[in-house]
């Protein structure tokens, strides 16, 4: 994740690519963005999720939360994106346990990276064996295409 200085004391974290893209895609399917940059502690280090939203499920059973962490894939090599996400996820969702087990990590794909990159069977097996959930947008209708658990 790469840092800003936004005052003398206070990093805050620089905007993903498509963060707007999924801000709004998330807001078409009836979710709350409740945190632009949702801070999460990961023992006694700084860490920020990129979108936190809720979602009301019905009046008994309260609200679903999510935490979105968003990836473009535009680096220079997808594998190294990809090695970078999976390491990212895993060490939120690890972090999560602890603090706020309610609420639920989704990493969020462009839908070509997901059916390319993600179609790869050994992709498909780490994100089975690692319980990766996932979220694809797509980028010219700023909508979601899929949630996959």
């Amino acid at each position: 994740m790469r840092y800003i200085r936004k005052l003398e004391n206070q990093v805050m974290p620089v905007k993903d690519k498509y963060h707007d893209i999924v801000v709004k895609a998330l807001e078409k399917d009836g979710w709350e963005v409740t945190h632009d940059h949702y801070f999460l502690p990961v023992g006694s280090r700084k860490s920020y999720v990129d979108v936190a939203a809720e979602k009301p499920i019905s009046a008994v059973k309260g609200t679903e939360k999510i935490l979105v962490e968003i990836k473009s894939f535009i680096g220079r090599s997808e594998m190294t994106e990809l090695q970078k996400a999976l390491g990212q996820f895993n060490l939120y969702v690890v972090a999560l346990e602890d603090l706020e087990p309610e609420r639920t990590l989704f990493l969020a794909v462009p839908d070509p990276t997901y059916r390319d990159l993600f179609a790869e069977p050994i992709i498909q097996k780490v994100i089975k064996r690692s319980e990766v959930k996932l979220l694809t947008f797509d980028i010219e209708t700023e909508t979601i295409v899929q949630w996959i658990k």
